[in-house]
Protein backbone atom coordinates (compact mmCIF):
# COMPACT_ATOMS: atom_id res chain seq x y z
CA UNK A 1 0.00 0.00 0.00
CA UNK A 2 2.87 2.47 0.60
CA UNK A 3 4.40 1.72 -2.99
CA UNK A 4 0.84 2.04 -4.13
CA UNK A 5 0.34 6.07 -2.09
CA UNK A 6 3.77 6.71 -3.88
CA UNK A 7 3.12 5.84 -7.07
CA UNK A 8 -0.35 7.91 -7.13
CA UNK A 9 1.60 10.44 -5.65
CA UNK A 10 4.04 10.38 -8.71
CA UNK A 11 0.88 10.18 -11.04
CA UNK A 12 -1.13 13.47 -9.72
CA UNK A 13 2.18 15.58 -9.54
CA UNK A 14 3.58 14.69 -12.96
CA UNK A 15 -0.47 15.97 -13.77
CA UNK A 16 -2.10 12.57 -15.24
CA UNK A 17 -5.49 12.19 -15.06
CA UNK A 18 -6.22 8.81 -13.57
CA UNK A 19 -4.46 6.01 -12.07
CA UNK A 20 -5.23 2.06 -12.67
CA UNK A 21 -4.95 -0.98 -11.43
CA UNK A 22 -5.16 -4.77 -11.71
CA UNK A 23 -7.73 -6.72 -9.92
CA UNK A 24 -7.82 -10.70 -9.87
CA UNK A 25 -9.71 -13.22 -8.09
CA UNK A 26 -7.13 -15.32 -8.30
CA UNK A 27 -8.41 -18.83 -8.15
CA UNK A 28 -11.11 -17.75 -11.07
CA UNK A 29 -7.71 -16.34 -12.93
CA UNK A 30 -5.62 -19.73 -12.50
CA UNK A 31 -5.69 -23.03 -12.70
CA UNK A 32 -4.51 -25.08 -9.76
CA UNK A 33 -1.31 -26.31 -11.34
CA UNK A 34 -0.34 -23.05 -11.98
CA UNK A 35 -1.21 -21.69 -8.04
CA UNK A 36 0.76 -24.46 -6.91
CA UNK A 37 3.96 -24.41 -9.05
CA UNK A 38 6.94 -22.97 -7.40
CA UNK A 39 8.13 -19.64 -7.46
CA UNK A 40 10.31 -17.17 -5.31
CA UNK A 41 8.60 -14.02 -4.61
CA UNK A 42 8.67 -11.78 -1.48
CA UNK A 43 5.30 -13.35 -0.36
CA UNK A 44 6.62 -17.09 -0.15
CA UNK A 45 7.74 -20.29 -2.37
CA UNK A 46 4.63 -20.87 -5.16
CA UNK A 47 2.33 -18.59 -7.14
CA UNK A 48 -0.46 -19.02 -5.31
CA UNK A 49 1.64 -16.88 -2.55
CA UNK A 50 2.73 -14.81 -5.04
CA UNK A 51 -0.50 -13.68 -6.96
CA UNK A 52 -2.30 -13.49 -3.50
CA UNK A 53 0.31 -11.38 -1.80
CA UNK A 54 -0.14 -8.82 -5.10
CA UNK A 55 -4.14 -8.18 -4.50
CA UNK A 56 -5.52 -5.90 -3.09
CA UNK A 57 -8.33 -6.38 -1.30
CA UNK A 58 -11.87 -4.39 -0.42
CA UNK A 59 -10.65 -2.22 2.44
CA UNK A 60 -7.49 -1.62 0.55
CA UNK A 61 -9.08 -0.29 -2.40
CA UNK A 62 -11.84 1.99 -0.02
CA UNK A 63 -8.40 3.38 1.27
CA UNK A 64 -6.79 4.29 -2.53
CA UNK A 65 -10.09 5.50 -2.82
CA UNK A 66 -10.04 7.68 0.28
CA UNK A 67 -6.13 8.53 -1.04
CA UNK A 68 -7.40 9.74 -4.47
CA UNK A 69 -9.97 11.77 -3.55
CA UNK A 70 -9.27 15.70 -4.39
CA UNK A 71 -6.02 14.47 -6.44
CA UNK A 72 -6.44 12.05 -8.84
CA UNK A 73 -9.29 9.84 -10.04
CA UNK A 74 -8.62 6.00 -10.19
CA UNK A 75 -9.67 2.56 -11.92
CA UNK A 76 -8.38 -0.89 -12.90
CA UNK A 77 -9.00 -3.32 -15.31
CA UNK A 78 -10.57 -6.59 -14.06
CA UNK A 79 -9.34 -10.43 -14.77
CA UNK A 80 -12.74 -11.75 -14.09
CA UNK A 81 -16.29 -11.25 -13.72
CA UNK A 82 -16.36 -11.19 -10.01
CA UNK A 83 -13.87 -8.52 -10.02
CA UNK A 84 -15.74 -6.32 -12.44
CA UNK A 85 -18.31 -6.32 -9.90
CA UNK A 86 -15.31 -6.10 -7.03
CA UNK A 87 -14.76 -2.65 -8.73
CA UNK A 88 -18.71 -1.91 -9.47
CA UNK A 89 -19.12 -1.97 -5.77
CA UNK A 90 -16.36 0.83 -5.30
CA UNK A 91 -18.39 3.01 -7.60
CA UNK A 92 -15.34 3.54 -10.85
CA UNK A 93 -15.91 5.68 -13.26
CA UNK A 94 -14.89 3.37 -16.21
CA UNK A 95 -13.42 -0.05 -16.78
CA UNK A 96 -10.60 -1.34 -18.77
CA UNK A 97 -10.68 -4.59 -20.72
CA UNK A 98 -7.05 -5.67 -20.85
CA UNK A 99 -5.63 -7.37 -24.24
CA UNK A 100 -5.69 -10.66 -22.45
CA UNK A 101 -9.54 -10.62 -22.17
CA UNK A 102 -10.85 -9.09 -25.55
CA UNK A 103 -12.11 -12.11 -26.86
CA UNK A 104 -13.91 -12.26 -23.72
CA UNK A 105 -17.60 -11.96 -24.10
CA UNK A 106 -18.46 -12.23 -20.09
CA UNK A 107 -16.04 -9.28 -19.50
CA UNK A 108 -17.88 -7.51 -22.67
CA UNK A 109 -21.33 -8.20 -21.93
CA UNK A 110 -20.71 -7.15 -18.12
CA UNK A 111 -19.72 -3.83 -19.33
CA UNK A 112 -22.45 -3.07 -21.52
CA UNK A 113 -24.98 -4.53 -18.93
CA UNK A 114 -23.81 -2.14 -16.67
CA UNK A 115 -23.11 0.83 -19.27
CA UNK A 116 -20.13 1.80 -18.01
CA UNK A 117 -17.52 4.01 -20.01
CA UNK A 118 -15.04 1.19 -21.34
CA UNK A 119 -11.29 1.32 -22.64
CA UNK A 120 -10.40 -1.51 -25.22
CA UNK A 121 -7.02 -2.68 -25.30
CA UNK A 122 -6.06 -4.37 -28.35
CA UNK A 123 -2.54 -6.40 -27.81
CA UNK A 124 -2.43 -9.81 -29.36
CA UNK A 125 -5.67 -9.00 -31.36
CA UNK A 126 -6.55 -9.65 -34.85
CA UNK A 127 -8.73 -6.66 -36.84
CA UNK A 128 -11.76 -8.92 -36.60
CA UNK A 129 -11.13 -9.82 -32.96
CA UNK A 130 -10.94 -5.66 -32.33
CA UNK A 131 -13.74 -4.91 -34.57
CA UNK A 132 -16.12 -8.19 -32.73
CA UNK A 133 -15.03 -6.40 -29.03
CA UNK A 134 -16.08 -3.20 -30.35
CA UNK A 135 -19.45 -3.89 -31.78
CA UNK A 136 -21.09 -5.32 -28.35
CA UNK A 137 -19.04 -2.85 -26.38
CA UNK A 138 -21.20 0.10 -28.33
CA UNK A 139 -22.24 2.32 -27.16
CA UNK A 140 -19.85 2.04 -24.11
CA UNK A 141 -16.94 1.62 -25.71
CA UNK A 142 -14.81 4.90 -24.22
CA UNK A 143 -11.61 4.13 -25.96
CA UNK A 144 -10.00 1.73 -28.22
CA UNK A 145 -5.81 1.84 -27.65
CA UNK A 146 -3.23 0.15 -29.93
CA UNK A 147 -1.29 -1.84 -28.31
CA UNK A 148 1.67 -4.65 -28.28
CA UNK A 149 1.31 -7.21 -25.37
CA UNK A 150 5.04 -7.96 -24.91
CA UNK A 151 7.57 -6.53 -21.61
CA UNK A 152 9.26 -4.61 -23.25
CA UNK A 153 8.19 -4.12 -27.07
CA UNK A 154 11.14 -3.56 -29.19
CA UNK A 155 10.89 -0.81 -31.58
CA UNK A 156 9.95 -2.71 -34.72
CA UNK A 157 6.84 -4.13 -32.76
CA UNK A 158 5.16 -0.84 -31.62
CA UNK A 159 3.55 0.33 -35.07
CA UNK A 160 1.97 3.36 -33.50
CA UNK A 161 1.17 4.31 -37.21
CA UNK A 162 -1.65 1.16 -36.82
CA UNK A 163 -3.40 3.70 -34.22
CA UNK A 164 -5.16 5.66 -37.39
CA UNK A 165 -6.71 2.58 -38.30
CA UNK A 166 -8.57 1.71 -35.39
CA UNK A 167 -12.27 2.25 -36.53
CA UNK A 168 -15.52 3.35 -34.65
CA UNK A 169 -13.48 4.10 -31.41
CA UNK A 170 -15.20 7.35 -29.73
CA UNK A 171 -11.48 7.86 -28.79
CA UNK A 172 -8.31 6.23 -29.56
CA UNK A 173 -5.60 5.79 -27.69
CA UNK A 174 -1.86 3.73 -26.96
CA UNK A 175 -0.88 1.72 -24.40
CA UNK A 176 2.94 1.42 -24.02
CA UNK A 177 5.16 -1.20 -22.71
CA UNK A 178 8.60 0.69 -24.32
CA UNK A 179 11.10 1.50 -21.79
CA UNK A 180 10.99 4.76 -23.46
CA UNK A 181 9.12 7.66 -24.04
CA UNK A 182 9.56 8.04 -27.72
CA UNK A 183 6.50 5.76 -28.65
CA UNK A 184 3.88 7.55 -26.45
CA UNK A 185 4.98 11.16 -28.02
CA UNK A 186 4.81 9.43 -31.72
CA UNK A 187 1.02 8.07 -30.14
CA UNK A 188 0.01 11.86 -29.12
CA UNK A 189 0.95 13.27 -32.40
CA UNK A 190 -0.79 10.48 -34.19
CA UNK A 191 -4.05 11.31 -32.36
CA UNK A 192 -4.02 9.42 -29.53
CA UNK A 193 -6.37 10.74 -27.21
CA UNK A 194 -5.03 8.67 -24.02
CA UNK A 195 -1.94 7.54 -23.31
CA UNK A 196 -1.61 4.45 -20.56
CA UNK A 197 2.01 3.54 -19.51
CA UNK A 198 3.46 1.24 -16.35
CA UNK A 199 5.13 2.97 -13.35
CA UNK A 200 7.47 2.17 -11.34
CA UNK A 201 9.41 3.62 -8.30
CA UNK A 202 12.66 2.33 -9.73
CA UNK A 203 12.98 -0.47 -12.20
CA UNK A 204 15.19 -2.77 -9.70
CA UNK A 205 12.57 -3.25 -7.76
CA UNK A 206 10.69 -6.69 -7.83
CA UNK A 207 8.32 -7.35 -10.28
CA UNK A 208 7.67 -8.48 -13.71
CA UNK A 209 6.55 -5.65 -15.43
CA UNK A 210 9.37 -3.44 -14.55
CA UNK A 211 11.53 -3.22 -17.50
CA UNK A 212 8.20 -2.24 -19.29
CA UNK A 213 7.72 0.98 -16.91
CA UNK A 214 8.31 4.41 -16.39
CA UNK A 215 10.17 5.66 -13.50
CA UNK A 216 9.07 9.01 -12.38
CA UNK A 217 11.55 10.98 -13.75
CA UNK A 218 9.98 9.86 -17.11
CA UNK A 219 6.70 10.33 -16.17
CA UNK A 220 7.38 14.08 -15.27
CA UNK A 221 9.39 14.59 -18.45
CA UNK A 222 6.69 12.93 -20.67
CA UNK A 223 3.70 14.71 -19.15
CA UNK A 224 6.04 17.42 -20.14
CA UNK A 225 6.88 16.27 -23.63
CA UNK A 226 3.01 15.57 -24.34
CA UNK A 227 2.09 19.37 -23.82
CA UNK A 228 4.60 20.72 -26.42
CA UNK A 229 3.25 18.04 -28.55
CA UNK A 230 -0.03 19.46 -28.21
CA UNK A 231 1.21 23.28 -28.71
CA UNK A 232 3.54 22.20 -31.57
CA UNK A 233 0.35 20.49 -33.49
CA UNK A 234 -1.74 23.15 -33.79
CA UNK A 235 -4.97 23.22 -35.86
CA UNK A 236 -3.59 22.14 -39.07
CA UNK A 237 -4.60 25.62 -40.97
CA UNK A 238 -2.13 27.98 -42.52
CA UNK A 239 -1.88 31.04 -40.50
CA UNK A 240 0.85 34.04 -41.18
CA UNK A 241 1.33 34.77 -37.12
CA UNK A 242 2.12 38.21 -36.21
CA UNK A 243 5.28 37.38 -34.96
CA UNK A 244 5.76 37.00 -38.76
CA UNK A 245 4.92 40.35 -39.87
CA UNK A 246 8.54 41.64 -39.09
CA UNK A 247 10.32 39.45 -40.92
CA UNK A 248 8.00 39.87 -44.05
CA UNK A 249 8.81 43.51 -43.57
CA UNK A 250 12.36 43.08 -43.44
CA UNK A 251 12.99 40.47 -46.06
CA UNK A 252 9.98 41.18 -48.71
CA UNK A 253 10.91 44.54 -48.95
Amino acid sequence: MGIAKKLIDVAYAAGCDYVKFQKRTVDKVYSKEELDAPRQSPWGTTNREQKEGLEFNFQDYVAINEYCTGKIKWFASPWDVDSFHFLMDLGVPMMKVPSALITDTDILKACVANEIPTILSTGMSTEDEISAAQDLLHPFEYCTMHCTSTYPTVPEEINVGYMRNLKYASKIGFSNHYPGLMAMCLAVAYGAEMIEMHVTLDRTMYGSDQAASIEPAGVFELMRRIELIEKMMGDGRKVVYDSELPIIEKLRT
